[in-house]
This record gives C-alpha cells, sequence and structure tokens, in this order.
C-alpha cells in the first residue's frame, strides 16, 4: 500500500533526534546520522538518499522484508540480522516508520553499558 506522499530524509531525522540523549553527527561527507551515547555514540538511525537504516529485532526485520518485500531491504555494509533499510517511499507508512525509529533506537540504548546510557 502506498501514501499520497512520501517522506524525505530531512522530514525524517528530527524524529530520532527527539529520543532523550539522542544528538546527530556526521562521520561521513553529506551524511547526517542519529547517535546515542557518549561521544563518540552509537548510531541508530541512518537516513539515506530516499531511505533509512535501521537497527531491528531479527524477527521484527523479517516481518517487515515479509510485508515490503521491495521497500524494506538488508541495510548495506550492516548486519542482515539486525539491520534493514525502508524506502521513504510512502509503501511503509509514516507511523511506522517513526515506531520503528523508535524500536531502533531501543535496541541501541538497551546495548550501551547502563552507565553510559541517557
Amino acid at each position: 500500500m502506498r501514501h499520497d506522499r512520501s517522506v524525505r530524509s530531512d522530514e525524517l531525522l528530527p524524529c530520532p533526534l527527539e529520543q532523550l540523549g539522542a544528538w546527530p553527527d556526521q562521520p561521513w561527507e553529506d551524511h547526517t546520522v542519529a547517535k546515542v551515547g557518549p561521544r563518540p555514540g552509537k548510531i541508530f538511525a541512518f537516513p539515506g538518499d530516499g531511505t533509512v537504516s535501521l537497527k531491528v529485532a531479527p524477527a521484527d526485520g523479517a516481518e517487515l522484508r515479509l510485508a515490503y518485500p521491495v521497500a524494506a531491504r538488508d541495510a548495506p555494509y550492516l548486519s542482515k540480522q539486525h539491520w534493514v533499510s525502508a524506502a521513504l517511499d510512502g509503501t511503509v507508512p509514516d507511523e511506522e516508520l517513526r515506531e520503528l525509529l523508535v524500536g531502533s533506537y531501543r535496541l541501541v540504548v538497551a546495548g550501551l553499558p547502563k552507565g553510559r546510557r541517557p
């Protein structure tokens, strides 16, 4: 199912940055990512050109790929089991994208040592 309007990466970035302790970083030229934790921090969202890569539980990633086989794919250069890349073309509903972003944040925070969590 497609929505009438797609989300652009620059529209999506404020959502992950609203999370407690989240901050933007530019580890690569022209690419802003969302990180959490004390510097250097851990990335939990990679907004890209028409996509966003997010950390997911393996079962959730498999379910997302089944539900949106064209729009949800393996995230390039990242663990196929724990990361998924979702197209921002309107196929994945905006609310679901926001839930995925919050879920990615929570997974990354849970992996931080307790003393480094926000």
